[in-house]
C-alpha cells in the first residue's frame, strides 16, 4: 500500500513540475525541423547579379511553419512569415524579381495559411564627430554628421551558408567604394535554431525555436574622424493591421552579464489587441572586440520610435508586401557620455537582436530556478507526511501509552 501511494504522488509531483516548466518558459521547450536553401526555384536563364542572394529557412513545426528569408538585393532584410500550414512553401518569380518588377514576386502559398508577417531592414550607418563626448545622436548638432552609409547601394558579398548540429549560420558582408571601406566591411551574421538555448558569443542571448538572431558587426571601418562614433539605423515593416511600440525591461541575467540588467523589446500586436504577435529584442550592449571580454562591452540606446511614410529600399520588402504594410524606424547609436574610448581606438563595433515569433523571451529561466526552491520544498514535505500518515494507517500502528 505505502509503494502504491508513493509512485501516486511522484506522479503527481512530477505532473505539477511540468506544468510549473511549461507556464514559467511559454512553453518554448518545443523544436522545429529547420531546413536551408539558397535561391529557391532559381533556374537557369534566370541569373542574379553578382553577390545577390536570397536565403530561405523553412522551420517546421507541428501545427505551422516558420519562413525566415533574407536577401541582400537592396538593403539587406530578414523577412518572417509564419502560417498555420505544416505544407507552406515559398514561391518566387525570378524573372520579375530580377528585373524589379517586384510587387507580388515573392509569396508563401497557400495565402490563406499566412498567420504573421514582417521584416527588419538594414537601412543606413550613421557616422558623427562626438566632439562634446555626449555619445548621444540625438544630442548631436546636424553639422556634426557625416554623410550617412546607404547600405542600399553597398557591394555585398555571396551568402556564406554554415550548417552544425545546432544551429543554422548564413554570413554575408559588405562595403561600399569609397576610402572608409577600403580595408573595411559591416557585416550581418543571420542565425536560426531548432529549440531553446543560448548563444555561445557575448551577449549570450537566449533564443528558442519560434526566433532568429542577427549580429551587425563594423569592422576595419576607417572613421572620418577622431571622435568618430557610429549609429545603426534600422527599419520595421508589418503587416497593415499592426502597430509597433519599444520599451525597456528588467531584466535578471546576473549569471551571464552582470552589468546590464534590461532588455529592450520592440513588439507588434493587433490594431485592435494587446497580444503582442512579433518582436526584436536585444540588450542595451555592444562589444569593441570580435572576441571580446567583459571589459570590451560598451552601453548602446535606441532613439524613439517613428512612423515612416514610405517602406525602404528592400527588393525583399517589396516583393512580399503588397497591401501598404506599416514601417517604423529607430537608430541604435554605441557608447555612453565621457567614455574616452571612440571607434577609431579599435575599428570594430558590433551588435546582436533577436527578430522572434509571439511574446518576447523573458526572465522564464531565472523565474524557474526560484520557483523550484520553494515549490521544491513543499512538495518534499506533502510527499513525507502524506507517505508517512498512509503507512501508519496501513499497518496499524498505534501509539504505546
Amino acid at each position: 500500500m505505502c509503494w502504491f501511494t508513493g509512485k501516486i504522488i511522484t506522479t503527481v509531483v512530477w505532473c505539477v513540475i511540468g506544468c510549473i516548466i511549461y507556464i514559467l518558459t511559454r512553453g518554448d521547450m518545443f523544436q522545429r525541423k529547420v531546413s536551408v536553401e539558397l535561391n529557391p526555384g532559381l533556374t537557369p536563364p534566370s541569373v542574379l547579379p553578382p553577390g545577390v542572394g536570397l536565403v530561405h529557412v523553412r522551420g517546421l513545426g507541428h501545427s505551422g511553419t516558420l519562413h525566415l528569408l533574407l536577401c541582400n538585393s537592396g538593403a539587406p532584410a530578414l523577412l518572417m512569415v509564419h502560417t498555420y500550414s505544416t505544407q507552406s512553401t515559398v514561391h518566387v518569380d525570378w524573372p520579375a524579381f530580377i528585373n524589379h518588377s517586384l510587387s507580388g514576386s515573392l509569396r508563401v502559398d497557400p495565402e490563406t495559411s499566412v498567420r504573421y508577417s514582417s521584416a527588419l531592414v538594414f537601412t543606413r550607418v550613421w557616422e558623427y564627430d562626438d566632439v562634446n563626448n555626449a555619445a548621444d545622436p540625438q544630442q548631436t548638432a546636424k553639422s556634426s554628421f557625416y554623410p550617412p552609409y546607404e547600405l542600399q547601394n553597398f557591394n555585398w558579398s555571396e551568402p556564406k551558408i554554415t550548417v552544425n548540429q545546432s544551429d543554422h549560420i548564413v554570413t554575408l558582408c559588405g562595403r561600399e567604394k569609397t576610402e572608409s571601406f577600403l580595408n573595411g566591411s559591416i557585416c550581418l551574421q543571420f542565425s536560426v535554431f531548432e529549440s531553446v538555448g543560448r548563444d555561445q558569443v557575448m551577449p549570450n542571448l537566449r533564443h528558442n525555436a519560434n526566433s532568429s538572431q542577427l549580429r551587425v558587426w563594423l569592422d576595419g571601418v576607417t572613421p572620418r574622424g577622431d571622435n568618430s562614433r557610429f549609429a545603426l539605423e534600422f527599419q520595421s515593416v508589418v503587416d497593415s493591421g499592426f502597430r509597433e511600440r519599444v520599451y525597456v525591461d528588467s531584466f535578471i541575467d546576473d549569471e551571464y552579464k552582470p552589468f546590464f540588467f534590461q532588455m529592450s523589446q520592440w513588439v507588434s500586436f493587433p490594431v485592435n489587441g494587446d497580444n503582442v504577435w512579433g518582436y526584436n529584442q536585444w540588450k542595451p550592449v555592444a562589444y569593441r572586440k570580435a572576441q571580446p571580454a567583459p571589459e570590451d562591452a560598451t552601453p548602446c540606446k535606441h532613439s524613439e520610435l517613428v512612423f515612416m511614410d514610405q517602406i525602404p529600399q528592400s527588393d525583399l520588402v517589396k516583393a512580399y508586401f503588397i497591401k501598404d504594410p506599416q514601417t517604423y524606424g529607430l537608430n541604435i547609436s554605441f557608447g555612453t557620455a565621457g567614455d574616452p574610448i571612440f571607434y577609431k581606438a579599435t575599428e570594430y563595433i558590433s551588435w546582436t537582436v533577436l527578430m522572434g515569433l509571439s511574446e518576447p523571451l523573458g526572465n522564464s529561466f531565472y523565474m524557474l530556478r526560484i520557483a523550484f526552491i520553494p515549490t521544491g520544498i513543499l512538495i518534499l514535505v506533502f510527499f513525507f507526511i502524506v507517505q508517512e500518515c498512509v503507512c501508519r494507517r496501513s499497518s496499524g500502528y498505534q501509539r504505546i501509552n
